[in-house]
This record gives C-alpha cells, sequence and structure tokens, in this order.
C-alpha cells in the first residue's frame, strides 16, 4: 500500500496545503520530495520497499529544501549579522 504512487502524491499535496498556512519553507521541501517519489513510483522509476523509500524521500526534502533556500532567499524579517564595519 505505501509503494502505490497515487498515496504519494496526495501526501504532497496534503504538504504543500499545510505549507500555505505555516510561514517560511517548512514544508515546501518535503512536499516537493514526496511529489518527485510519487511520480518516480507512478512510472515504475522506483521498486525499491518503503525504508529505502522514506530515506531517499528524506534525503530529496533537504536538497530540495537548500535549493529553494538558495534560489529564493530568505524572507526581509531574517535577522543580518554584520561582519564588518560599514564604514570601511
Amino acid at each position: 500500500m505505501w509503494v502505490n504512487g497515487w498515496i504519494w502524491l496526495i501526501a504532497a499535496l496534503v504538504l504543500a496545503a499545510i505549507e500555505l498556512f505555516v510561514p517560511g519553507w517548512a514544508f515546501m521541501g518535503l512536499a516537493a520530495a514526496v511529489g518527485i517519489m510519487g511520480v518516480m513510483l507512478l512510472s515504475g522509476v522506483w521498486t525499491a520497499g518503503l525504508p529505502l523509500t522514506l530515506i531517499v524521500t528524506a534525503l530529496m526534502s533537504a536538497v530540495v529544501w537548500f535549493a529553494l533556500r538558495r534560489l529564493v532567499g530568505g524572507s526581509k524579517g531574517d535577522v543580518r549579522i554584520w561582519d564588518r564595519d560599514i564604514n570601511d
């Protein structure tokens, strides 16, 4: 049941909907990784069992989160740390 791609795609949509109510990028990386894994399961590219699928999804989630953070950047409310004097 857990290697059914449709369940993973539905979970990705639920996580993306949760992202609308939570500030920041908390669930977007996970939603994207779960969606990618769902497509991979549906297309037959990924055929491993549930434990390995969860590990790969977690790793993909971290990669997608860091990529989104790098591409989009932080929010305007983030604290800036000055490492040099602005008068130099």
